[in-house]
């Protein structure tokens, strides 16, 4: 009893759509279930287009690829990638200011309490510099600087965080390659109609444009944005977070780069919105995220072309969005994974985490055919909850500002917020306290990066820092700078480690 009999076992999954969010999921499950006895069948139409344009990463990312035995050299080459060591932010705070969210940490803790805590007690007396002169990944961003971690025993060279800019159709492709080398069944062709069984409402196939029916077990919604199945055809119900992030637009176009790649992605605040820098080793990805109830599609187009480098080297690409989740991302025997799913807009780059954190999720919750609710409960659970506390992190970025000088920012800085981004703030804001709950994404340094950059500052510090002399701390902390300059210094340059490393020739699949 409780042990799923092999004939009770998922023989067949379908994948409704390609794009990176399909091939992402087709890839793993192809690898995972290599001595599983499953068939993997991605349907996609070559008429359907992809949204394509989530070309900045965070670190998780390298973990997948790792996962799935990928070289990262030949990744970088095929998907004409960068390396990515954090985001400038720009115009946020206030007009004329910017400041560096960094991956990896700040400094070195010091007797259990949070390094940050050190620096606030003396930056606040005027004693210290800001906090990215005790970052790594930040000094070498701004110096172009990039290196893979080093064995170092303790040196900050050992633990160098990074992430990647990359071409998001070429790495939907690469990972397609990858998913029908081993063994994923391609299928061509536009879904025109789901089919539902009488009894439980569950899917059981789904007819092609071509009349052909394709029966399955599990079915996983990568259709994008329309969600054709978890609500085309199960009407799962959304839940719409329009009112605390209004942008539900962007506009993106490529061009061409004139000057060295910079191994950080550049977001600046506009009067409405904001724009991404996006640096590739073949051209720059810019975009254009604004509210339609400010900002009109031509006057979009018009802003982001003024700022480009050089002429635009496609027409635009507009995309159109609800901000939220669905109510279920697992209901019955679909699972959507990636925007239908849900959809947080792309200033922290968290998409394609989305869509990793939902394929590990559900291999860690993978069913038989019984489909126990309990399960499905338990997943859907952990994915709104991940998308909350995403959600709140990104809302920071608005609600946490000295910006009141257009209607859009007035808006921002008055808009209630969810009640666990304010006790975030409130923690911060007492004694500089930030705590990481329930292992989500963005971690304390995180927080505190966002927090700092855009203007909050504590009243006090944690006072069992007081236990420490003024003198070593000072001692500790210009140490600790000393170390991480010295660090960067011999990174070298992100252009000669690309040259070197991996270069990418024109490439075609």
């Amino acid at each position: 009893m409780g042990v799923t009999s092999k004939s009770n076992g998922i023989k067949k999954i379908i994948i409704v759509g390609g794009g990176t969010a399909g091939w992402m999921t087709a890839a793993t499950f192809s690898k995972v279930l290599t001595n599983y006895d499953c068939q993997i069948v991605v349907i996609e139409s070559d008429q359907i287009g992809t949204v394509s344009v989530g070309e900045a990463t965070i670190p998780q990312i390298a973990l997948f690829n790792k996962i799935l035995g990928i070289d990262e050299n030949e990744f970088i080459v095929k998907t004409q990638a960068t390396f990515k060591l954090g985001i400038e932010f720009v115009n946020w705070k206030q007009k004329g200011h910017r400041y560096m969210h960094p991956f990896g940490r700040y400094g070195v803790d010091m007797d259990a309490i949070q390094f940050h805590h050190y620096w606030l007690k003396m930056y606040q007396q005027g004693k210290a510099p800001d906090i990215e002169k005790y970052s790594l990944e930040a000094l070498a961003a701004k110096q172009g600087r990039f290196n893979r971690p080093q064995k170092m025993g303790n040196s900050p060279l050992s633990n160098i965080a990074y992430a990647f800019h990359f071409d998001a159709t070429l790495y939907a492709k690469y990972l397609r390659n990858f998913a029908t080398n081993n063994g994923v069944t391609r299928k061509e062709g536009k879904v025109v109609d789901v089919v539902l069984r009488h009894n439980d409402g569950f899917i059981e196939s789904l007819r092609l444009e071509d009349g052909e029916l394709i029966e399955g077990d599990l079915f996983i919604d990568c259709s994008g944005f329309k969600g054709l199945l978890i609500e085309g055809a199960l009407k799962t119900g959304f839940n719409d977070w329009s009112d605390w992030l209004p942008c539900d637009r962007a506009v993106a176009m490529p061009c061409t780069s004139t000057e060295k790649i910079k191994p950080y992605t550049i977001s600046t605040a506009q009067d409405a919105g904001w724009t991404w820098r996006i640096p590739l080793q073949h051209r720059i990805g810019n975009g254009y995220v604004y509210p339609s109830q400010f900002v009109s599609d031509d006057e979009a187009v018009a802003l982001l072309t003024s700022q480009m480098e050089t002429a635009p080297l496609s027409d635009p690409n507009f995309l159109r969005w609800t901000t939220g989740t669905r109510n279920k991302s697992w209901n019955k025997n679909c699972v959507a994974i990636g925007l239908s799913a849900g959809f947080i807009e792309p200033l922290e780059s968290t998409g394609l985490h989305l869509i990793q954190l939902g394929i590990a999720k559900l291999l860690s919750l993978f069913p038989s055919k019984g489909f126990e609710q309990v399960e499905i409960d338990t997943y859907n659970q952990q994915l709104n909850l991940e998308m909350e506390r995403i959600r709140d992190f990104v809302i920071m970025h608005y609600k946490v500002t000295n910006r009141d000088d257009t209607a859009f920012w007035r808006f921002c800085k008055n808009m209630s917020i969810p009640d666990y981004l304010k006790q975030k703030i409130e923690l911060y804001q007492n004694n500089g306290r930030i705590f990481r709950q329930d292992n989500e994404l963005f971690n304390e340094m995180s927080w505190l990066a966002v927090m700092h950059g855009q203007g909050l500052q504590p009243k006090g510090y944690h006072p069992l820092v007081d236990t420490l002399t003024e003198y070593e701390i000072d001692r500790r902390l210009k140490h600790i700078q000393s170390v991480i300059d010295k660090s960067v210094s011999i990174m070298p340059s992100q252009v000669d480690f690309i040259n070197q490393h991996c270069k990418s020739p024109t490439y075609t699949f």
